[in-house]
């Protein structure tokens, strides 16, 4: 009988489905390279304003996910490392500069640092794992990423707003310089 309950158990085990979910979820706030890249796309967005505050965040994961299919395909995009620490130095500079760029240059730039972004995360992807639930998680916690760093943005319209999210561009801009070094050695 008590076989019966495990084979039966066995059978519709979801473990690669949840770990699939789990770790996409989970990857994009392990590394703080991705979660300042994810924060600084939501604070330009925010400082930018009407429509970029909304189509720099949705380009954003539209893209990464086709670099995420690069990377599982096991497509070489050459220098991700570079690619994901000149994001975070660069969108660090664009926030900490308070740039105004055009809609259809900033949302490009931000594209181009997802592929790079996704790549990673596609590359990254765990064994046995489901690559559909992998991307589905690693998208909604980049969203959340890009929302927490919206909400910060908000804060502009605040008394020192603007000089605080200019101070939180030079911190990514900082961060950014860290991992552009590292990914250089």
């Amino acid at each position: 009988m008590m076989l019966l309950v495990l084979l039966r158990a066995s059978a519709h085990d979801s473990s690669g489905a949840a770990a699939g979910f789990l770790a996409g979820l989970v990857h994009p706030v392990s590394g703080l390279d991705h979660v300042l890249a994810m924060l600084a796309v939501g604070l330009w967005g925010a400082q930018l304003g009407a429509p970029a505050v909304w189509s720099l965040p949705i380009a954003f994961p539209l893209l990464m996910s086709v670099g995420a299919a690069l990377g599982v395909l096991g497509l070489a995009l050459p220098g991700v490392e570079l690619g994901i620490g000149l994001s975070a130095l660069v969108l660090g500079l664009l926030v900490a500069g308070a740039v105004r760029m055009p809609l259809v240059p900033a949302t490009g730039l931000v594209a181009l640092f997802a592929l790079f972004h996704g790549h990673a995360h596609g590359t990254e992807l765990p064994e046995g794992a489901s690559g559909a639930l992998y991307s589905v998680g690693f998208v909604l916690s980049t969203g959340l990423l890009h929302a927490c760093g919206i909400a910060l943005g908000l804060l502009r319209s605040r008394a020192g707003g603007e000089r605080l999210l200019r101070l939180l561009g030079a911190c990514v801009a900082a961060g950014g310089v860290h991992f552009v070094v590292g990914a250089l050695r």
